[in-house]
């Protein structure tokens, strides 16, 4: 294993405690976080439900009820059984006196300085450059359409919000660390469960209304054109549920951490 100093973990045995000035300012700040269970569950809850809800309903109409149902458990299965093998793997981390703070620092620790450079950092590197750039695009998109309810003349362009939106974005990623989004986070989530109640309840009143349109849910488009909508469809099933956050919103918890699983 790596050296703390090198890794980023913080070594909390009785005879070995490492100083402060070994870690870079993102750990230390991280280290002051005074997070609960409940906050960890509001960030966890929202790096996985709300980018969902704008994507999730597309790739399901291109699987089908079958097919869409049986990609929505297996994904929930699979990052289930992963989630809980990092919690493991944290927890036993940190009964050895090295609590570790970010997924590098974890990977780092575990593969080696170099097999952590090669294989974890480019994946992780992909996932959260498409997960901010498609944050801009999907923020910039819905305010433009809060835009054009109350003005349907509106001349504003659709780059204008995406730059709006990124700015928002560009100051909120000057946050240093989870814990300094609890309460974003915690409006996010009320706001993701508010959608959902929305979308559910306008579905459902819609399809026992007798004024609604006849339901046809086959598939539309050429042979091709469904196959590579499917394949699209399960990549942003993966992509949702792919999540490798979860040292960084358990690092926000108040040490000492009883139960990793928790």
């Amino acid at each position: 294993m790596g050296s703390d100093a090198e890794s980023g973990g913080l070594r909390n045995g009785k005879n070995d405690i490492q100083s402060k000035d070994h870690l870079d300012a993102g750990a230390v700040f991280v280290l002051e976080s005074k997070g609960n269970w409940l906050h960890a569950g509001y960030h966890l809850t929202t790096s996985i439900v709300a980018p969902a809800l704008l994507s999730l309903p597309f790739a399901f109409a291109a699987l089908g009820w079958v097919a869409g149902v049986l990609c929505l458990i297996v994904g929930a299965v699979v990052t289930f059984y992963s989630y809980n093998l990092i919690s493991i793997v944290l927890e036993r981390l940190e009964l050895e006196g090295n609590r570790h703070l970010r997924l590098r620092d974890m990977t780092r620790d575990i593969l080696g300085p170099k097999w952590a450079l090669l294989t974890v950092a480019p994946m992780q590197f992909a996932v959260c450059l498409g997960a901010v750039v498609f944050s801009i695009l999907a923020g910039g998109q819905s305010l433009k359409f809060i835009y054009l309810i109350y003005h349907p003349n509106g001349v504003m362009k659709l780059y204008e919000f995406i730059i709006i939106f990124g700015i928002v974005m560009l100051f909120l990623s000057q946050l240093p660390s989870f814990h300094s989004l609890r309460h974003i986070n915690l409006l996010s989530l009320i706001l993701c469960l508010v959608y959902s109640l929305c979308a559910v309840g306008g579905s459902i009143y819609a399809g026992h209304s007798k004024l609604s349109e006849e339901k046809d849910y086959s598939f539309t488009g050429s042979t091709s054109s469904r196959v590579l909508g499917a394949f699209n469809s399960v990549a942003i099933i993966a992509a949702t549920y792919g999540n490798a956050i979860i040292p960084e919103i358990q690092a926000t918890l108040a040490p000492p951490v009883s139960n990793y699983n928790k």
